[in-house]
């Protein structure tokens, strides 16, 4: 041993006997002394942890095989060899220990490849001869295939006792770190042939879990996940099912053959129906040509009249040989349309066209006196153009011819006259047409309006609302109440705006005047209804004391306040009041009665609720 003077201590509570390199003086440590039969020291443990490793692995086959196989086979005892003995160098050590594998292997062959009970060759005890390269690497990988299946199906095994982990960083700290004083890595505790390259410069590093294929290293991931401390299976991630083998499938002889066939057959059938199509869509086409649009012959019998020809010749028959005309009837919303209006013309526009049509009118009264069809018109002589046209004559006898002109005017004037009067209408028929237009005003539509008056009380008032209506040709009822007067007509649309018109703008309804002595006779408003006048009987009627326009002191009521107010306008389908009438009424419900009759009572309550400003 080498001398330690100059050396550091070695710390306190060492061991003199721990394996520690031994430094030079120098600083730098000094080889270790070599070992006997010339193996070092990590040679040497690392055989004694193969080694161990190789008894456990023997151990883990034999365990994982079926229990009821086990029972029944017979036991094959397994000679594991011993622990070699130190070679004399590092290559006498690597083949000592490819044979320990083979041994391994052979013996795991040995166990699965025991007879079962009752066959011929149970009882006999089974020697392998020694396998070859090839049939050692399909046994290996078959017994690798059969533990890997056997891990997914049965239980797994109990853990095998852990070796001595590395002391911990604290317990190390008491010694000085590195040497061969610590414990064997867990990397190096796995199989020796999957890790030939030793990592002991990483040994005191954290360890990382190396990525190993597990249908190569199945079993020496089992033995690592067994050794580390803590390790709880239940909590292990599981395993999904392994992957199923799939029988190869041989496609018989013309199967695609077949397919291609079908797709043949179906892509002419394709054809063959557009073709098809294309012919019956050229037959329409020649079939709507102009051959397609003569007429047939008609039958001498239409297949509707075949039932009436029994009936022609008899008395009660309905067919004649008068052609009947029906009347063509216009539709109902026609009349309701306006009549166009005519296209509106500035004053330069409307002379251009009445000297087009009169100088139309003159050509063809010349082009008829040319023809000799009526006779050319005299001269038009007056006094500015005398002595042009009656040149001769107006020197001989200028007063003859002065007297003939003057004549020759009154004719041409009387003339004219006289036409104006033949084309004027009489009494008769402007009665007829304003009747005619009237009802033309009414077919358009019946509208109807309703008017509140405060106060009838002046005649000249009653006068123009009855004399109005009657010349319109409205129908309806006057309601007189002392304190509401309600007026209710009906009819076309010109007579109702021209009623409309004097109702609310042309009478001046807080003007009040005195009756007139020279009337014209009764009236709706004057005689039986009137507050001035008596009736038959010789009293006066119930509305005397609010139509009469006198008061007590026989002064004109004051009408400042009165006015009349539109209550309700609209349309009606057809007139509900045959005639014009009014009614004197003392309370509401007498006027509610008086217009319940024509349905109209709710007129009453509306007009009533009109408030006057």
């Amino acid at each position: 041993m080498a001398s330690t003077v100059g050396k550091r201590p070695l710390p306190p509570g060492s061991d003199e006997n721990d394996p520690k390199r031994i430094r030079s003086n120098n600083g730098s440590p000094a080889p270790a002394p070599p070992a006997a039969n010339g193996v070092s020291e990590m040679e040497r443990k690392k055989q004694e942890a193969a080694a161990r490793m190789a008894a456990v692995k023997a151990k883990l086959a034999a365990s994982r095989a079926p229990a009821q196989s086990t029972a029944s086979r017979t036991p094959v005892s397994v000679a594991l060899p011993p622990p070699a003995a130190a070679p004399v160098n590092t290559v006498e050590a690597k083949k000592l220990e490819a044979q320990r594998k083979i041994a391994e292997m052979k013996a795991k062959m040995a166990i699965k490849r025991t007879p079962a009970p009752g066959s011929p060759a149970s009882n006999a005890t089974v020697t392998p001869g020694p396998p070859s390269d090839r049939e050692q690497r399909i046994a290996e990988a078959r017994a690798r295939a059969q533990q890997i299946a056997a891990r997914s199906t049965a239980p797994a095994p109990a853990p095998a006792a852990a070796p001595t982990p590395p002391p911990l960083r604290q317990e190390a700290g008491k010694s000085a770190r590195g040497g061969l004083g610590i414990g064997l890595h867990p990397s190096l505790m796995g199989d020796m042939s999957a890790s030939g390259k030793s990592k002991g410069a990483r040994g005191n590093q954290q360890r990382v879990t190396p990525r190993i294929n597990p249908y190569l290293a199945a079993g020496d991931d089992d033995q690592k996940t067994e050794q580390d401390q803590g390790f709880d299976p239940s909590l292990g991630p599981r395993r999904g099912g392994e992957r199923k083998s799939k029988q190869l499938e041989f496609n018989q002889k013309g199967k695609f053959m077949a397919q291609a066939n079908a797709l043949r057959q179906q892509a002419k059938l394709e054809e063959m129906k557009k073709r098809i199509a294309a012919e019956a869509r050229k037959t329409e086409i020649e079939e709507a040509s102009d051959k397609a649009f003569l007429v047939p012959v008609p039958p001498d019998v239409e297949w509707w009249d075949e039932g009436l020809i029994d009936k022609i010749d008899t008395e009660d028959t309905i067919i004649t040989a008068l052609i009947q005309h029906p009347v063509i009837l216009k539709a109902p919303q026609d009349k309701f349309q306006p009549a166009p209006k005519p296209l509106m013309l500035t004053p330069t526009e409307q002379k251009k066209l009445r000297r087009q049509r009169r100088m139309a009118d003159m050509k063809e009264e010349q082009a008829k006196i040319r023809l000799g069809l009526i006779d050319p018109p005299p001269p038009k002589v007056k006094k500015s153009n005398m002595m042009i046209v009656l040149g001769e004559q107006a020197v001989k006898d200028p007063t003859a011819v002065e007297a003939r002109v003057n004549r020759e005017i009154a004719q041409r004037a009387s003339d004219h006259a006289k036409a104006n009067v033949d084309r004027q209408l009489t009494k008769e028929q402007r009665a007829e047409k304003l009747k005619l237009q009237q009802a033309g005003d009414e077919a358009r539509g019946i509208l109807i309006a309703v008017f509140k008056v405060d106060n009838l009380s002046s005649g000249k008032h009653r006068y123009q609302v009855d004399v109005t209506a009657k010349q319109h040709a409205l129908t309806g009822i006057v309601v007189l109440d002392p304190e509401m007067n309600l007026i209710i007509v009906e009819g076309g649309a010109h007579s109702i705006n021209a009623y409309k018109k004097l109702m609310l703008n042309r009478i001046q309804w807080s003007e009040n005047t005195l009756p007139l002595s020279n009337s014209a006779g009764p009236s709706t408003f004057t005689g039986a209804n009137d507050g001035t006048s008596k009736g038959e009987s010789g009293q006066q009627n119930r509305a005397a004391q609010w139509l009469n326009p006198l008061d007590e002191r026989g002064e004109l009521k004051d009408l400042g306040e009165n006015k009349c107010h539109l209550v309700w306008e609209g349309q009606e389908g057809r007139r509900i009041f045959r005639n014009w009438s009014s009614r004197a009424c003392l309370t509401d419900g007498e006027a509610k009665d008086v217009l319940g009759r024509s349905k109209m009572e709710n007129m009453w309550t509306l007009g009533r609720s009109v408030k006057t400003i």
